[in-house]
Order: structure tokens, then C-alpha cells, then sequence
């Protein structure tokens, strides 16, 4: 499902499909930075995922993905046959947040844990608003 990362209330009914999928049982996976990082370091998130997660009490299961910038490279259209490590975290819960600065700072502690896990540093800016190299 498409999620429109312009901002604001943008993604709110990808947000809203998210929400109904958890509170049928379903599962939703989201790539949490909304890009996939050009020079593989881990990028700010975006709040979506926990602002689900907090609203419906489902639990945030991290998943850090290493390889795949080698498996499948930005701007090439063939995939290389390499290694990729998955590695999933224990669930984690959050409580219901009064305020979406809770969520902003939620979200930004579990990008810093990603960034620890796959040993990649952390860039407090969104991976949309930067030129490789900056």
C-alpha cells in the first residue's frame, strides 16, 4: 500500500488501511525511513509506524536488513546475487501517546536501536532531503 510521505495528514489513509489490517488480526510491515537509504546509513523515521502501533496496541517487531544495498543497488534494475543478514528484534509495545511529540521521540529512540543493531550510523534527517555525499 502506497504511503504519501509529503507529510502531515498525507499518509493518513494509508495510516487508517494500516490500522484496520492490525484490528482485524492482520499484519503491516512499513520500511520506517520511507527510502531506501542511498549510502546505507540509517536515516531519521518517519512516525507512521508508531503512531499505528500506539493507537491500536499492536506490537513493533524491529527488523534490520544488511546486504541489500549490495543485492539490489539504487538506479540498477538486475539484482546481484549476495548475501543479505535479517535480523528481528524482540516485540516491542508502546503505550497509547497524548501527544505526537511521544511519537516523534519514540520513533527516533527506535531508529537509533536499528542503527545500533546493524552497526550503520544514525543521521537525524529524513533520507529524502539529502544528496549522496552530504
Amino acid at each position: 500500500m502506497p504511503v504519501d510521505r509529503t507529510g502531515g495528514d498525507a499518509a493518513a489513509d494509508a495510516l487508517a488501511a494500516a490500522t484496520r489490517i492490525l484490528e482485524s488480526g492482520g499484519a503491516w510491515a512499513i520500511h520506517p525511513e520511507g527510502t531506501r537509504s542511498a549510502d546505507g546509513r540509517v536515516y531519521r523515521g518517519r512516525t507512521g509506524a508508531l503512531r499505528v502501533a500506539m493507537a491500536t496496541g499492536a506490537p513493533v517487531v524491529p527488523v534490520v536488513l544488511d546486504g541489500t544495498d549490495r543485492m539490489n543497488p539504487r538506479g540498477r534494475k538486475l539484482l546481484r546475487f549476495t548475501k543479505v543478514r535479517i535480523s528481528v528484534r524482540p516485540p516491542r509495545h508502546y503505550p497509547a501517546a497524548e501527544h505526537h511529540a511521544q511519537v516523534r521521540v519514540a520513533t527516533d529512540q527506535l531508529m537509533r536501536e536499528i542503527a545500533a543493531q546493524s552497526g550503520r550510523p544514525y543521521v537525524d534527517r529524513y533520507a529524502a532531503t539529502f544528496a549522496v555525499g552530504d
